[in-house]
């Protein structure tokens, strides 16, 4: 059977196709229409496989998944994510994903399967939109947050709300603070703000770290600090959800 996890987020949609011992990747801007995402990967998939939609199960997952129609089952991302991750780094229980829109902290068994989960979906704090919306206010592409950071200095930055943190970092650079001790107070805010959901929770002895934020080094960093232990990041750490659809599809 060939499998195609998709898994529609509220900036981007990721595609995972598994066939046989082949897995690829694709990645897409959601835009403002989820359904159309998830159509672009799919005719993007068959067209560079050569196969037939009849030849493949397609499982979706996350905050598009009931736009896209394409589908032949809808799982959510909460499941997804755990099976995913579970097949990229076994022994993991503890995954924090953190996405454009929200943050969840989900516990896991060694089956990969969700035992608790915890999430932040009513406030921009502690996800990639806080990111934006500050690394807008900074002159700065979100990609470039990592390389211009000082991590030997930290401006501490007090709101976490990202209206009020914007006037806040503006306040800042007109007072003559680095840029770069700026983000690093940026990345400690998000990363103390991540933690302590995760420390409600429980926090266990492996913790894996997923999203599109789990490419910012300075996240990961802080993360790793304020949780005390170390985060691992699997390769396709953006992809942990669209796998686990993928994967769910196989079964």
């Amino acid at each position: 059977m060939i499998a195609l996890g998709l898994d529609i987020g509220s900036v981007a949609a990721k595609g995972v196709l598994l066939n046989g011992d082949d897995i690829r990747t694709a990645v897409a801007s959601t835009g403002w229409n989820p359904r159309d995402a998830g159509e672009k990967l799919v005719a993007g998939f068959l067209a560079a496989s050569g196969i037939e939609r009849a030849d493949i199960s397609i499982v979706a997952t996350g905050y598009g998944r009931v736009s896209y129609k394409g589908a032949d089952k809808t799982v959510t991302e909460i499941s997804c994510h755990a099976k995913g991750v579970a097949y990229l780094l076994p022994g993991t229980d503890t995954i924090i994903d953190v996405g454009g829109q929200d943050s969840k902290v989900m516990r896991i068994n060694e089956r990969g399967r969700v035992t608790e989960f915890a999430m932040n979906d009513k406030c921009a704090a502690g996800t990639g939109r806080f990111l934006q919306v500050t690394a807008a206010a900074l002159g700065l592409d979100l990609q470039r947050l990592s390389d211009e950071e000082d991590a030997r200095a930290e401006t501490a930055i007090s709101s976490m709300c990202a209206v009020f943190a914007e006037s806040e970092i503006i306040g800042l650079l007109a007072a003559g603070e680095p840029k770069g001790a700026i983000i690093a107070g940026l990345h400690r805010s998000v990363g103390k703000r991540v933690a302590a959901m995760a420390r409600r929770l429980g926090v266990g002895e492996k913790v894996a770290f997923t999203g599109g934020v789990a490419l910012n080094r300075g996240i990961r960093r802080t993360l790793a600090e304020e949780l005390g232990r170390p985060v691992f990041v699997p390769e396709l750490c953006q992809f942990a959800g669209a796998l686990g659809a993928a994967l769910l599809a196989l079964e």
